[in-house]
């Protein structure tokens, strides 16, 4: 038996993941952190006094004039990888407007930059050595000529490109007024072989892209990670011994245990706020229940009994309600109730079938997809069903995940296969919440499911 081959569940447990899933990839037929020191650094005494307080520039300035912002490279090999990243950090959320320059000595001339139509500049050093890695790192306001954040990271060798991350994420903060989200990581279902009879395997990278490695063998079927909010550990669906059920893995020690043994067959899993309970998705005959498993004791508890598909299940960030699909009205569409259970409220309304919600971490909007006229779309509401907004459409784009401070969405975009499968791909791609700047992460191979961390310890 091949390892992607359908398991044997019955029927009944099959059509409700075929409902789940929809038109995507079903059985591989469809589709300051830990280890780093940090030290401030003062102002030169030749520099303007005092800095910057609040941002200036908001993220609706920078969205129609991205902030013009000069990084030179930070001497050598290493300081040429920090400068990289930080550059395509900033350049990538589309909020900034890098600018090659020379590195400033000392004191930098505003004036040259000025001329360079810079808003900001960027200075300092990396550095190797016994001692491992340093980077002195100073933001300063072009016009003003102040310095406005100054600060010397000390880490492991290997740890220039967390650095880097940092370092844009403290840029965005000052520039913006808004934490920054790229020292963070998305996990992943990493796809290769035969359309008809892909290997699924769990896997990991950084926000950008890079350092993606695997976390499973692809023996079997293995789909929607979902990432702890307080710990290292992902939830997952797999179809280990030929039953499709939920599981946790501790990313720092390797474990992986079953969570929750059902009788029928678990799925769709999302850790609660605090990260000691996981909501996942039941079968029961020809439809699905909603359940919460208490992660030290493991105890059960059963949310819904509407005798329909419920399914997608995702806690608002204050842990008090869930947001989940259900076609208890007849079509899959999106409903609100308690974290206890209870008082459901449908919320959607718009044309066509709802599903894979996601709360914002700043808890004022809902990612959705919906499908209408045979073509799936990706959006946003509020989560009272108002103000709702489509950002982007396709073939089938799925599995929307919020970044860190929800300004930005990752999800997974698949094309239509000709015969044989030929022109199938998968691949996962992001966007601002407004519908801005659409782009693909340059994951390795095909790629679908992503879960975005919360920003890396």
């Amino acid at each position: 038996m091949r390892s992607n081959e359908l398991p044997l569940i019955s029927d009944a447990e099959a059509s409700v993941l075929a409902t789940y899933f929809g038109r995507r990839a079903l059985l591989g037929t469809g589709c300051v952190a830990a280890g780093v020191l940090t030290m401030p650094l003062s102002a030169p005494a030749q520099a303007a006094p005092g800095a910057s307080g609040d941002a200036e520039i908001t993220v609706d300035q920078a969205r129609t004039a991205p902030i013009p912002i000069v990084i030179p490279v930070l001497g050598g090999d290493t300081g040429q990888l920090v400068s990289s990243v930080i550059s395509g950090d900033l350049g990538n959320c589309g909020l900034f407007s890098p600018i090659n320059g020379a590195l400033p000595v000392g004191v930098p001339d505003f004036g040259t930059y000025k001329s360079l139509g810079a808003r900001a500049l960027v200075s300092g050093t990396a550095t190797t050595g016994s001692g491992g890695l340093r980077v002195e790192f100073r933001l300063w306001d072009v016009l003003t000529g102040q310095q406005i954040q100054g600060t010397a990271y000390t880490a492991g060798a290997g740890d220039a490109r967390k650095i880097a991350h940092i370092i844009a994420d403290v840029i965005y903060e000052r520039l913006l007024g808004e934490k920054g989200y790229f020292n963070s990581r998305i996990a992943y279902i990493a796809r290769s072989g035969p359309r008809a009879h892909q290997i699924t395997r769990l896997a990991i990278m950084d926000q950008d892209g890079a350092n993606s490695h695997y976390l499973s063998g692809g023996q079997w079927l293995t789909l929607t990670p979902r990432f702890s909010p307080v710990s290292e550990q992902l939830a997952f669906m797999s179809y280990a011994n030929n039953r499709p059920r939920v599981y946790v893995l501790n990313l720092a020690t390797g474990r992986q245990q079953l969570l929750g043994d059902f009788d029928g067959i678990s799925f769709a899993p999302r850790f609660a706020p605090d990260g000691r309970t996981v909501v996942m998705s039941v079968t029961r005959g020809g439809g699905s229940d909603i359940y919460t498993v208490d992660l030290a004791s493991r105890a059960k508890r059963q949310l819904t009994s509407s005798g329909a598909i419920d399914t997608s299940p995702c806690y608002s960030p204050d842990g008090s309600q869930i947001v989940f699909n259900s076609d208890r009205g007849g079509t899959p569409q999106l409903y609100i109730m308690s974290a206890s259970g209870g008082g459901a409220k449908r919320v959607s309304y718009g044309n066509g079938t709802y599903g894979s919600p996601v709360w914002s971490p700043r808890g004022d909007l809902i990612a959705f997809t919906r499908i209408a006229n045979g073509s799936f779309s990706l959006g946003v509401m509020a989560p009272d069903g108002t103000g709702e907004r489509i950002l982007t459409q396709g073939f089938t784009v799925d599995t929307p995940t919020f970044c860190p401070n929800g300004r930005v969405l990752a999800f997974c975009r698949q094309t239509a296969a000709g015969s044989g499968g030929a022109g199938f791909s998968s691949s996962i791609g992001t966007i601002d919440i407004t519908g801005f700047h659409e782009r693909s992460i340059p994951a390795v191979g095909m790629s679908s499911d992503p879960a975005w961390s919360p920003l890396n310890g």
